[in-house]
């Protein structure tokens, strides 16, 4: 069913056909259809839904729809949908509704289940521990292979996941894991202790989401312990957590990049006041900063009043240096992303940048050289001046895009910071004054 066949159905009341229809379709693809409908008529058609199709497709419906559909059922409606979603999800849920909807949803949970809740609010926004859920399968390493087996398929349908299991002591500290493929084919008979794996990748509660995501990046998790200060097992977060935390890292090192204040709101959703009031700080910081290449522009006016043609050739030079530099910056920035540079390899950066640079600068700076004698027909001393400034513009302005992002990452910034506009800022002053003295030094003003 697509929405133009909704809609057709809807206007004709054929809600039974509706019902059959959307009853066949994936959860996804049912919030997707409903999501953008009039909130009355959403919630009309949340109530046809089958129960457990209703709370899946709860679970993927908008911020806004949730608020309203959790506005406007029974309690006991909130309280069947609070149990049967999974633990992560009604946090986030909580997280992002407004006062009068929590106080509505944590009146529909148990005792028990408000104490976890609340205990999992106090973790740090950007930490582990809140984005882990408790639905994870716990063994204990005294069991037999039947005996897990057996407790698996008691508890594993109210589990997020069942391919990996994580054994623990009588205090909960996490002593290995074991995945199901080895229950499986193991015999009934053998202790989980002596085949489950020792060797546990995992993750502090308070340790960073960013960091986190690197690891399910690395490794190629579908799943991740997460223990409290004594190791003991606290939760695990899933990789579809981390897709919404990857997706939401990389939407805010966009927003950096392109100097705007980061926001977790979607574009058409934000109003216009708060987009700009997102954009206008880091305008006045780059438009304040810009002024030092007025500044330079009015200490030389000497050498460009003893050779005008030099003024000409201003924007090309800044544009080159500011192109070079968010080359390097951007590569910088996307590896220290994926983990694969670290501030320790800052060496390693200048020198390939400096290479890099060298062999880059050098092609421009002839390509240059040519254009400016044989189309532009300038003197060889000024083509000269002016080849040769790109060269040493391009090195330095790529070294200072290799170095930057790295330095922001040294005194623990966002490097996404030191990119774009930034970056084309500070190249453009450098590349003036490199222009400026370099001109001073071959023309002898």
């Amino acid at each position: 069913m697509d929405e133009r066949r909704l809609l057709e159905l809807i206007e004709q009341k054929k809600y039974v056909e509706i019902k059959n229809e959307l009853s066949q379709m994936n959860e996804v693809d049912v919030a997707e259809l409903l999501d953008p409908l009039d909130p009355h008529m959403t919630l009309l058609i949340f109530r046809m839904l089958p129960k457990d199709l209703a709370v899946e497709v709860f679970s993927y419906f908008s911020t806004d729809q949730q608020a309203g559909i959790i506005n406007s059922i029974t309690d006991k409606e909130v309280e069947y949908i609070m149990e049967e979603l999974f633990f992560d999800d009604m946090i986030d849920l909580i997280e992002e509704m407004p006062a009068n909807i929590v106080k509505k949803i944590l009146k529909s949970a148990k005792e028990e289940e408000r104490k976890l809740i609340n205990q999992f609010l106090k973790y740090p926004v950007d930490s582990a521990g809140s984005i882990m859920t408790i639905e994870y399968v716990d063994l204990k390493k005294g069991m037999t292979v039947g005996e897990a087996l057996k407790h698996i398929k008691e508890t594993g349908l109210s589990k997020e996941t069942i391919y990996t299991c994580y054994v623990t002591d009588k205090k909960r500290s996490l002593e290995g894991i074991i995945s199901l493929r080895t229950l499986v084919v193991a015999d009934e008979d053998e202790i989980l202790e002596d085949i489950m794996e020792r060797d546990v990748i995992k993750v502090n509660t308070h340790d960073d989401q960013e960091s986190t995501a690197g690891l399910f990046v690395k490794y190629g998790f579908l799943a991740l312990p997460v223990v409290d200060k004594e190791n003991r097992l606290i939760g695990i977060i899933t990789v579809d957590d981390i897709m919404d935390v990857i997706e939401q890292e990389a939407t805010e090192d966009f927003q950096l990049m392109a100097a705007m204040s980061p926001s977790e709101e979607a574009y058409l959703d934000t109003d216009i006041l708060t987009l700009a009031k997102q954009r206008l700080p880091w305008l006045l910081i780059l438009m304040i900063s810009a002024t030092f290449t007025g500044r330079i522009m009015i200490k030389f006016e000497n050498v460009l009043a003893s050779v005008v043609i030099l003024s000409t050739f201003i924007p090309m030079l800044m544009d080159t240096g500011g192109n070079s530099g968010n080359q390097s910056s951007t590569l910088i920035i996307r590896g220290l992303a994926v983990g694969e540079i670290t501030t320790h390899d800052w060496l390693k950066v200048l020198w390939k940048e400096i290479r890099i640079s060298s062999i880059v600068g050098f092609a421009l700076s002839a390509v240059n050289f040519i254009r400016l004698i044989l189309i532009e027909r300038v003197e060889l001393i000024i083509a000269t001046t002016v080849s040769f400034t790109i060269l040493v513009t391009v090195i330095t302005a790529k070294m200072v895009g290799g170095t930057l992002p790295l330095l922001a990452k040294k005194l623990k910034l966002d490097p996404a910071i030191m990119a774009g506009p930034l970056i084309t800022t500070i190249v453009d002053a450098i590349s003036l004054l490199l222009y400026f003295f370099i001109a001073q030094k071959l023309l002898g003003i």
